[in-house]
């Protein structure tokens, strides 16, 4: 089962789930402590739930007739690195004071996980995500990501866009929170897959497009089998000693980099796609 925040046409937004080529919309009124997607998919049967608040009044929407949102509501988004050897592989590559730091947290038992924003610096499907004006070197980090509720149990996946100015933290890793954390720089959606069954990890394929003008600049694919991590594990990591009342989503980390030649430009567009998911594109900014 799929669900997704959409906004109509006449500029209301609901909740919804997604069956194939429509929307069914959801009715949070009908429960005084369900008002909010983030409420259902923290329940003890979301998909359970999303039927019981089926909107029996209205009929589904076609796709095309609504607008999907970030499916996010007051959940931090926290994120993991170094995930893939190919990520490894880069981030040794462009940091030469830190090459050693990431090469032992790649085989280390504790993850690097590190804080990517609040539901403000997000965008959805369709809005821009941002490059830095003082990073001449950023890419686009295509992510599976996992949705938490407060107790730390994966609810839900969709897919993230970990924004990453790679000559910033190049210069000094101790630069990470600036070229990871500022406006516009994660994008995330457009729906959230609830785990109700287990994932086939070779089978998650993760695909990434970007776009210049009416010409494809860079294409790239891995899958969840190449991950170095296990997913569960990852959430564990991030709820020792840490609380979140309103849940979190984690992005698990990027198999995927563009070459050292090239860096995201003004215009530009970025689709990423995940098998079982579906499709995220958000233009670039850099102003």
């Amino acid at each position: 089962m799929k669900l997704a925040k959409v906004k109509l046409a006449d500029g209301s937004r609901r909740g919804a789930m997604v069956q194939g080529d429509s929307v069914v919309l959801l009715d949070f009124n009908q429960l005084e402590n369900v008002r909010t997607l983030a409420d259902v998919l923290h329940s003890k049967d979301p998909a359970g739930l999303c039927k019981f608040l089926v909107e029996t009044s209205s009929e589904p929407l076609p796709l095309d007739q609504v607008t999907f949102l970030a499916p996010i509501d007051r959940q931090e988004v926290w994120a993991a690195g170094v995930t893939y050897k190919r990520s490894q592989i880069a981030r040794m590559e462009e940091s030469e004071s830190g090459a050693s730091h990431y090469d032992k947290v790649y085989s280390a038992a504790r993850p690097e996980l590190f804080f990517k924003g609040t539901a403000s610096r997000v965008s959805g499907p369709g809005e821009p995500v941002r490059v830095r004006k003082d990073s001449n070197w950023s890419v686009p980090e295509p992510e599976f990501t996992l949705v938490l509720n407060p107790a730390m149990q994966i609810v839900g996946y969709t897919i993230g866009n970990d924004m990453s100015a790679r000559d910033i933290e190049g210069e000094n890793p101790l630069y990470l929170p600036q070229a990871k954390v500022y406006r516009q720089c994660c994008g995330l959606g457009p729906v959230v897959l609830l785990a109700t069954q287990p994932l086939d990890l070779a089978a998650t394929t993760i695909n990434v497009k970007i776009a210049r003008g009416d010409r494809e600049v860079f294409r790239g694919e891995t899958s969840l089998a190449q991950l170095n991590r296990k997913l569960p594990e990852l959430a564990e990591w991030l709820g020792k000693e840490n609380e979140f009342p309103t849940g979190a989503f984690l992005l698990t980390g990027t198999g995927i980099i563009p070459p050292d030649d090239f860096t995201l430009e003004n215009g530009d567009s970025v689709a990423i796609e995940i098998a079982g998911i579906g499709t995220l594109v958000n233009p670039v900014v850099k102003d």
